[in-house]
């Protein structure tokens, strides 16, 4: 007889998530992106069920004494990132304006205050332009070194990479406007050269505020020699901000429509079976180690190879393989460790 199998164990994370393994030697290795809802991608392999001795029953031993054990399921450390997705990213200098922005063109509800650093995690709101529509994500005010993770910045930074466009808000009546502006661009070169890449429009805020009345002009101008789209607004008064949204959502559409361009473009992908690898024997340390059969892995673990039947069981299934013959290629002798998976075994023929 052989045992139940167990059932699966789900997680269900948000939308956005990336999942990393994180290696033995310290190293991190890609596991999966689930950047559509309802995609899943397995992480650890349960262990396979043992076999009770009918399943080893032949012509020639009709009443074998060999069984298998469950073997152990793997075993993974993992790193999940969320990393939001949205249209829109409001980037900028905290205190900038980004949550009364966002506020006001959507029903999010940001925390705000006249104090840098009020947003502490990033906040999505649906901006409704009536036919049409856009997620905004109000993503907290970066500093200098955010690239290196100084204050948030890590935790900030990556939501920004899966926007489509940014909105770069500068905050008017703030000493150096300008030096705001190249400060925070810098930071998104030197996180991911991808991220100074994105398309950008640069907001101009805060002016309804008498001090950036008085320099507004020779600001604009300023900032035209950097970008064509300039736009200046007061999230507080509303004033600006409709041919703000009238340009992003513009943009936003150039944007999706370039995509949707490329894939149209790119050759369809036909998904083909890999060949099944071949059972190899490689030297490993002072042992040999052997893979590329998974089943042979698991009898290895299952099986009590101290019992003499168990191991002629396991022997048969070698010589089937073309193992046994590798091993001797390889130069096997009477008493060398072989590995097989998580199993080491002491050889005798």
């Amino acid at each position: 007889m052989h045992g139940r199998s167990g059932k699966d164990l789900q997680i269900t994370v948000p939308v956005g998530t990336q999942i990393r393994r994180l290696n033995g030697d310290g190293s991190h290795s890609m596991v999966a992106d689930l950047d559509r809802n309802g995609i899943s991608v397995v992480v650890a392999h349960g262990g396979m069920g043992g076999r009770g001795n009918a399943r080893f029953a032949s012509a020639t031993n009709q009443a074998p004494r060999v069984a298998e054990k469950g073997q152990r399921g793997d075993e993974a450390k993992l790193i999940l990132d969320l990393k939001l997705i949205s249209d829109i990213g409001l980037i900028g200098l905290p205190n900038a304006g980004k949550s009364t922005l966002l506020a006001t063109v959507s029903a999010a509800t940001p925390k705000i205050a006249d104090y840098p650093f009020t947003t502490l995690e990033p906040e999505l709101g649906v901006v409704d332009r009536g036919e049409t529509s856009f997620v905004m994500a109000d993503i907290p005010g970066l500093i200098e070194g955010a690239h290196e993770g100084t204050g948030l910045g890590f935790d900030f930074l990556r939501h920004v990479e899966r926007t489509v466009l940014l909105v770069h808000l500068i905050d008017g009546s703030a000493p150096e406007p300008m030096v705001d502006l190249r400060l925070i661009d810098r930071e998104l070169a030197l996180f991911s050269p991808d991220l100074a890449g994105k398309p950008q429009i640069v907001a101009v805020t805060k002016i309804d505020l008498p001090e950036t009345q008085l320099r507004l002009r020779a600001l604009l101008g300023r900032l035209t020699e950097v970008t064509p789209d300039v736009f200046a607004i007061s999230a507080a008064t509303g004033e600006g901000v409709k041919h703000l949204l009238d340009r992003v959502e513009q943009r936003l559409f150039e944007a999706r429509q370039a995509v949707a361009d490329r894939h149209q473009q790119e050759p369809v992908l036909v998904l083909r079976p890999e060949p099944r690898a071949g059972v190899t024997v490689m030297r490993e340390d002072s042992a040999y180690r052997v893979q590329g059969s998974r089943r042979l892995e698991a009898m290895a673990e299952m099986l009590d190879l101290s019992d003499l039947e168990a191991w002629a069981t396991f022997m048969r299934r070698l010589q089937r393989l073309g193992v046994l013959a590798a091993l001797r290629r390889a130069g096997v002798v009477e008493g060398a460790l072989v590995r097989f998976g998580r199993t080491e075994v002491a050889w005798h023929a």
